[in-house]
């Protein structure tokens, strides 16, 4: 790995399970700015391993809880030595604009700057989702080492710093492209489904404790859309609430004009994934008559969510 100058070092943490299509691809990104590149891998059962360690990544192995679990042993344990640390996942990669900008902005840097925050681009089917509220997709992914933790949620976690740090945001782009095709790609958010379903039903039964540290944060989007999913979306009707978030996707932030493959994508992850979510808090609700300890028991059961 090619360490930069000074303070400018970067440890980078992955988690990865069956990325062999991708890994290589991430790897290669990173290394004109990577002084470390530490894994954590699920026991994958094709050559992710093999591969990131031929190309000089530190591995790890442990068993999946979930994402917050998983990637924040990663940072306690990726014994990182450089002055910052930066999140990616397998199937992302850097394009050029931000190797080029990443380590000047981090040799420029002022003392009080705590993280940036990079914007990501989703690729489906090789297209570029640019409408819908998808672009610009703003993400804290660099952040000094020691300063960040993830949270504690079973979906849609971010990085959260101490309260009052300074950030700033760099110009160029990660690039979020999933080759894997479509059948992983409804299986991946099936297993997502049940994830957010555990978030949804912990605003309404209080099953464990919830992390709301990320409304206290620098970070005006994510907060926003946290705020609108814990405090809007979720009290609103099953099913429905999964309909007016397409329609508002699609037509009011202009998801049509992404094209056919648009409507693919805006179709499957905005509507089709949003009903999966409410379908299987319905289900669950009716089963357990919503008494706690059955919601629990079911989770554990049946979608091997350990509370």
């Amino acid at each position: 790995m090619k360490k930069l100058k000074g303070d400018a070092s970067v440890c980078v943490v992955i988690l990865t399970y069956n990325e062999e299509i991708h890994i290589k691809r991430c790897i290669k990104s990173l290394e004109p700015i990577a002084s470390k590149i530490f894994i954590v891998d699920s026991f994958s059962s094709d050559k992710t391993v093999e591969i990131a360690e031929s190309l000089g990544a530190v591995v790890a192995q442990r068993k999946w809880k979930n994402y917050a679990d998983q990637f924040q042993w990663g940072l306690d344990n990726c014994g990182a030595e450089s002055q910052w640390v930066m999140r990616m996942d397998a199937d992302e990669y850097l394009e050029p604009d931000l190797l080029e900008e990443l380590p000047k902005a981090l040799n420029d840097v002022s003392d009080e700057i705590t993280g940036f925050y990079i914007r990501r681009k989703v690729l489906f089917y090789g297209k570029w989702i640019k409408h819908g509220g998808f672009y610009p997709h703003t993400l804290l992914r660099v952040w000094r080492n020691g300063q960040g933790r993830i949270e504690q949620r079973w979906m849609d976690e971010h990085i959260v710093l101490p309260e009052l740090s300074k950030t700033t945001m760099l110009k160029g782009h990660l690039v979020d492209d999933n080759l894997k095709g479509m059948t992983f790609w409804i299986d991946k958010h099936n297993s997502y489904a049940s994830r957010e379903m555990v978030d949804l039903l912990n605003n309404k039964y209080h099953l464990l404790e919830r992390d709301d540290s990320l409304k206290t944060n620098d970070d005006p989007q994510a907060k926003w859309k946290r705020i609108m999913k814990d405090d809007v979306y979720s009290r609103l009707p099953l099913a429905l609430r999964s309909t007016i978030y397409f329609l508002y996707r699609y037509f009011l932030r202009l998801g049509f004009l992404d094209g056919g493959k648009g409507f693919i994508w805006h179709f499957m992850q905005g509507y089709w994934y949003r009903m999966l979510v409410d379908v299987k808090i319905m289900e669950i609700e009716e089963r357990s008559g919503g008494d706690v300890a059955k919601i629990k028991q079911i989770l554990s059961e049946e979608h091997g969510i350990k509370l």
